[in-house]
């Protein structure tokens, strides 16, 4: 998800507030919106009521991130703990989204994370970015006064609420591996929700059973906890590797082994209809669970470190994978209530001569967990899998020295196949050329071809030429037909993406879309249901700067209709050029004319652009008028001839 502004932008400038995955908090967006546009602002353009901004975040306790615009400026910001994300550049303009590739993607190098104890925002008109410290994480001094039964009451108290306040309304699943963490949210879920409950384990298939899969085995069956055990052979764990190192944007060895447990048990539950996971994320570094700990001096001082750090790779990593699979991930240990109470808790009562992380601990056994499993230790999540060991396996059996390097050489390796919804216009095919130039294998092209001449989402001028355009590429094209009307036609658009699942095995599909959210929601809601992914390269470019660089990548096209005060039929049939671009900012700036046509005063035709092989040459054509300010190219003849070396005046 990106949002995107310019000073010079001709985007839909009014009012809009985009809440990523609110998860584990309450939150009214609309209230929000309202509120957040009302703020006074000095004649800078600098915020006034930053109090609210203070109390907005104070009162919300869970996982959310926000990006709201309002004419001129775009505010945004992130729970305090950072467990949604948001990164931003100003490196031309300002883009935000919530994951780095995607900004990457979009051609922006100068990329910053959003710190999660701070608010952006960001002047359009003046090019001016402000940020805004909005609060700390304040561990709660009330611990401190209290007896350690007291203490854990209130623990178990506030864990409970935390899940309680986050059950969806379907089956949930809960990453397992064994451990008290875990476990403990297991125990809570099944006491709370009236839904089903499913726990997921992965390891190493093997001889010896991972260790984290023995031990997942023996506490559901003692405790009638559902679990799902998804074992992984040697081999089926290299072809995992090559997706997710891209995927979570690291080749750290530790992440890795972590990520690999996490991705494979979040994917099997994807595959049995779940859409909510809960982990136990973050209880190591609240209550001290990490061996460094016990070297600590100031143990709490340590924990608040590591709370207010766990954004910078752990939650981010989660999230990339979960937001891959396309399911929401709820952590109730970060809840900003239990954080803050753990962060405050004497740290003797956390790790002493005992063991590690006993306050979590014994309310694990008041929970109802027997102290054989609510007591026992567990190795990292890298090592209890066994996946650190088939790292390592793998690396030697390639070659490599060690496993860093091993991992390195997959960094860039993988890219899902695509589809591209193809209309025969410039904005598909320029979507598609980058990211065809990012590396993303195009292995078909998807043409909804409507009846009816005026569909909401369908492209429709000269669409029966798309069959040449896609021999022009040496890319398959897969046609539906659909009647067009209005809502119904995405049943058949749904159909065409599943055939092209089907049949080119594509595991998403690229938009060409600009700033049409009617057209790019819809589509993302059809991919959300078929679990595949959009990649809308375009989104939010800036649109005189759109038809420049087309011009600059040497893309020739014409315009196949017109529909809007300021054109005529003269615009028809004539290849467009710098000079045609000039023109269409001068109607910009003028009666208000969208320069790339995104709201329908034109459509075009792409006659040559680097992924052609040949070129298209119109033999026959004839303007159709309808009036004054109305007319369609209609072409009848065409030819595919060898292209010339590359030129434009």
């Amino acid at each position: 998800m990106e949002i995107n502004g310019k000073s010079n932008t001709n985007g839909n400038k009014k009012s809009t507030t985009t809440i990523i995955d609110s998860g584990l908090c309450e939150i009214k967006s609309h209230d929000f919106a309202e509120k957040l546009n009302t703020l006074l602002r000095d004649k800078k353009g600098r915020l006034q009521d930053t109090a609210f901004l203070e109390d907005f975040k104070e009162n919300l306790i869970g996982g959310f991130a926000f990006i709201t615009r309002n004419n001129r400026w775009i505010t945004c910001g992130t729970d305090l703990l950072g467990v949604k994300s948001l990164w931003y550049s100003t490196e031309d303009g300002f883009a935000v989204a919530s994951e780095k590739k995607y900004l990457e993607m979009a051609g922006y190098y100068n990329i910053e994370k959003v710190d999660p104890r701070s608010t952006l925002s960001y002047d359009t008109e003046e090019g001016k970015l402000d940020t805004y410290i909005d609060c700390k994480l304040k561990p709660s001094a009330e611990p401190a006064t209290k007896q350690p039964d007291e203490i854990i009451d209130q623990l178990y108290r506030l864990l409970g609420d935390s899940v309680n306040r986050c059950l969806p309304s379907s089956k949930i699943g809960i990453l397992f591996s064994g451990g008290v963490d875990s476990t403990l949210v297991s125990m809570l879920c099944k006491k709370y929700s009236k839904q089903d409950i499913c726990c997921y384990v992965a390891g190493l298939e093997s001889e010896v059973q991972a260790a984290d899969v023995q031990h997942a085995l023996k506490i559901a069956k003692e405790l009638e906890l559902p679990l799902k055990v998804i074992e992984t052979s040697l081999e089926d764990t290299e072809e995992i590797l090559r997706k997710l190192i891209p995927l979570i944007e690291t080749t750290s060895v530790p992440m890795v082994g972590v990520a690999l447990p996490t991705y494979i048990a979040s994917r099997a539950a994807k595959e049995d209809g779940i859409n909510v996971l809960f982990t136990g994320s973050g209880a190591d570094e609240i209550f001290g669970g990490y061996n460094r700990h016990k070297r600590a001096t100031d143990l709490n001082n340590e924990c608040l470190k590591d709370a207010l750090n766990i954004h910078l790779e752990d939650t981010y990593r989660d999230g990339l994978i979960v937001s891959e699979l396309q399911l929401d991930l709820r952590s109730p240990f970060l809840n900003r209530h239990v954080a803050e109470y753990a962060l405050g808790i004497p740290a003797t009562l956390k790790l002493n001569e005992k063991g590690n992380k006993m306050i979590l601990r014994q309310v694990a056994e008041i929970s109802g967990i027997p102290a054989q499993f609510a007591f026992r230790g567990k190795k990292a999540a890298q090592y209890g899998s066994k996946f650190d060991r088939a790292i390592e396996k793998l690396a030697k059996r390639a070659g490599y020295k060690n496993k860093t390097d091993y991992l390195k050489s997959m960094e860039k390796n993988y890219k899902p196949k695509l589809g591209v919804l193809f209309s025969s216009g410039k904005d598909c095919h320029f979507a598609m050329y980058k990211m065809k130039e990012a590396g993303y294998p195009i292995e078909c092209l998807i043409t909804v071809k409507s009846k009816n001449p005026d569909s909401y989402m369908f492209h429709t001028p000269n669409i029966n030429m798309a069959s040449l355009q896609s021999q022009a590429m040496g890319i398959p094209l897969l046609e539906q037909e659909t009647a067009g009307e209005k809502e119904v036609e995405l049943g058949d658009l749904k159909k065409a993406i599943e055939r092209a699942k089907k049949e080119y095995g594509i595991e998403g599909v690229v938009t060409g879309a600009l700033y049409s959210t009617y057209q790019k929601e819809r589509i993302e809601n059809i991919c959300s249901e078929l679990g595949m992914h959009v990649y809308s390269p375009l989104w939010h470019m800036d649109q005189e700067e759109e038809m420049y660089k087309l011009m600059e990548e040497n893309f020739h096209f014409l315009f196949s209709s017109i529909a809007a005060y300021g054109l005529s039929s003269k615009w028809l049939g004539k290849e467009i050029t710098k000079n045609e671009i000039y023109e269409l900012v001068k109607l910009n700036e003028k009666i208000g004319l969208n320069i790339a046509g995104e709201g329908g005063e034109f459509e075009s035709f792409v006659l040559d652009c680097p992924l052609y092989s040949k070129r298209i040459e119109i033999k026959k054509s004839t303007v159709i008028d309808i009036d004054e300010y109305t007319a369609r190219l209609n072409i009848e003849d065409t030819i595919l001839v060898q292209k010339d070396k590359p030129q434009r005046e």
